[in-house]
């Protein structure tokens, strides 16, 4: 486990990590549901020794006893806008896509160096510092570069067959199907960030924060155009970037159901994961330990029952 010490911030310093480190894992958390992933992410990042600290990135929906248990555990935290497009999108299908379009603020954080967003259903499975020294472009590149961020590609065979996706989310539209044949080259490398619809997963972003890719970013969200992202901040970033990021191996963004048979596990290795996603419904903290519907999740609990056996050692103990 990382010190505290190692993972404090200063408050003075507009959330700059003390000691000089201008680099930092982010979460968003817009309330409690997420709280018990986002502290497990948190421990887990520590358990595995990283150097940065996870910053929780809140917005005016998250509630008091929400900031008390960050503050409990020493988890700094940052505010941030809740961001929508201008033009109203329907998304009472997905209602979780309505807090995603804030996943986009880490481009807008410029007094960090880099950033890393995470989302607060993920679980780290091992150290992955590397993703604050891979090469992006620069800020002064203002978004027109061939490296503007880095994520690994979102899954669109839509194999839960969710009847609302949309018709061109097939197996053969989708980057991982295109890994199948080289599964040992998939555990080092993407497929191409324009392969088949070419977008990445929101779930993990690599970012070089930029007040001009962030203007980019804005000006999007305030056009009509915004209307036809069925998946909010990730449409978006394959459409204004689109074949201009870095396709990460699904290691570092490793949904949960790529592992499921027939969808991915040609090209699942579990002892290559770096951090899993828990995407969709059941979160692990929805369910009772031992009880878990997927082999995935009993993961999530065996950390989070060390990180709860070690908060009691430290008198901590308010539920989440």
């Amino acid at each position: 486990m990382a010190s505290s010490t190692t993972n404090s911030v200063d408050s003075t310093s507009n959330g700059v990590p003390a000691g000089g480190s201008k680099k930092v894992w982010t979460t968003l958390i817009t309330n409690t549901a997420y709280l018990s992933g986002l502290l497990a992410l948190d421990y887990s990042l520590k358990k595995h020794g990283t150097r940065y600290p996870l910053v929780a990135l809140y917005t005016d929906t998250f509630p008091q006893e929400g900031h008390e248990a960050l503050d409990r555990r020493g988890i700094p935290k940052k505010y941030v806008p809740y961001l929508l497009p201008k033009v109203d999108k329907d998304y009472t299908n997905d209602p979780r896509f309505y807090d995603c379009w804030s996943k986009l603020t880490p481009f807008s954080l410029t007094e960090y160096d880099r950033v890393v967003q995470l989302d607060s259903d993920m679980l780290a499975l091992k150290n992955m510092d590397e993703l604050m020294e891979m090469e992006l472009d620069p800020p002064s590149a203002a978004g027109k570069g061939q490296r503007v961020f880095a994520a690994s590609h979102a899954c669109v065979c839509n194999p839960l067959k969710k009847p609302h996706y949309p018709k061109n989310w097939i197996p053969e539209n989708c980057a991982f199907t295109s890994q199948h044949d080289k599964p040992d080259e998939a555990q080092k490398q993407g497929a191409a960030p324009d392969f088949g619809l070419g977008m990445p997963n929101g779930g993990l972003q690599v970012v070089n924060p930029s007040k001009d890719v962030y203007q980019l970013i804005s000006d999007q969200l305030g056009k009509e155009s915004s209307m036809d992202y069925d998946f909010a901040d990730q449409s978006l970033l394959g459409d204004v970037f689109h074949g201009r990021w870095v396709a990460l191996p699904y290691i570092y963004n490793a949904l949960k159901t790529l592992r499921h048979k027939g969808v991915h596990d040609k090209i699942w290795r579990d002892d290559e994961v770096k951090n899993i996603h828990y995407i969709l419904s059941p979160k692990p903290w929805d369910e009772k330990a031992g009880e878990e519907k997927e082999e995935s999740h009993t993961w999530w609990h065996a950390v989070n029952q060390e990180r709860l056996t070690e908060e009691k050692k430290r008198n901590i103990d308010d539920g989440f």
